[in-house]
């Protein structure tokens, strides 16, 4: 039998005997109580509060300008709605870059105040010191490598990353620095499929890849680019599983025709 049918409670010891097993791991993100019930529900392993609500829920451009108050307003409304996945939650933009206190502090009050699993936060070498000092608190740490949106200035462009040999290479060095910083899972974001099927098979821990090939442990998506409620976002990456956009539109479309006509309510709806 499947350790994903059999697992009442997904932990992070949950996703290492899936890696260790050959199961994969599926991965959604979540943002509010109410799409977070329907996922667990779905019996997803893991759902992560993403930094992507600053575009998704706030109409935002980049991930930057989201705040950890916001972050832990969205985690809390996850968690309600969770019995069964790994809720991870990312460490917003400022609030873990400077220094490893700083990032310990955000740590901590993302876990006390949202009752969350693990937080995930970007980079490699750059935070080490950072995700050990998060880990000997005793929280698990998710890493982030490749397209890390938080730098997007930096890239200056979405486009796939470590191409070149030298970003190749760091890239390497830095999910076995992460993994020996204590990391328990590392995503890979819009990487060459080759490359990331190597980092997969090179590291004991699981990778989740989004835009990273069929090799990885794991896969993620934005679940409004995922549900279609999203339209403008079209990657190569991205399979769209329903058009909720058109049936939203269509429905609110009925509905304001109904009450114009005043159709709606009729009798049997009314007291």
């Amino acid at each position: 039998m499947s350790i994903h049918k059999e697992i009442k409670k997904v932990t992070t010891h949950t996703l290492q005997k899936m890696k260790n097993n050959g199961e994969k791991i599926s991965m959604l993100t979540a943002y509010d109580f109410s799409f977070a019930k329907l996922f667990d529900k779905a019996n997803i392993d893991v759902l992560l509060v993403g930094d992507s609500a600053s575009n998704v829920m706030a109409g935002h451009e980049t991930t930057l300008p989201i705040t950890l108050d916001q972050m832990i307003y969205h985690a809390s409304s996850v968690i309600r709605g969770t019995d069964r996945a790994l809720v991870v939650v990312d460490l917003p933009f400022g609030s873990y870059q400077s220094n490893s206190d700083i990032a310990l502090a955000s740590a901590v009050r993302i876990m006390k105040e949202t009752g969350a699993h693990a937080i995930k936060l970007e980079g490699g070498e750059e935070i080490v010191e950072s995700v050990k000092k998060i880990v000997s608190a005793g929280i698990p740490v998710m890493g982030h490598l490749g397209l890390t949106p938080q730098s997007i200035y930096k890239f200056g462009t979405y486009n796939v990353r470590a191409k070149e040999e030298s970003e190749a290479n760091k890239l390497k060095n830095d999910s076995k620095l992460l993994q020996e910083a204590g990391c328990f899972a590392v995503v890979l974001e819009k990487i060459p499929a080759l490359l990331a099927k190597e980092v997969s098979e090179s590291l004991n821990i699981p990778t989740i890849g989004i835009g990273a090939g069929k090799h990885c442990d794991g896969q993620v998506l934005v679940m409004h680019d995922m549900l279609g409620i999203n339209t403008e976002f079209k990657p190569r990456f991205l399979r769209q599983y329903l058009n909720l956009a058109d049936s939203i539109v269509d429905a609110v479309g009925r509905y304001v025709s109904d009450v114009k006509a005043n159709e709606f309510p009729n009798d049997a709806e009314s007291y």
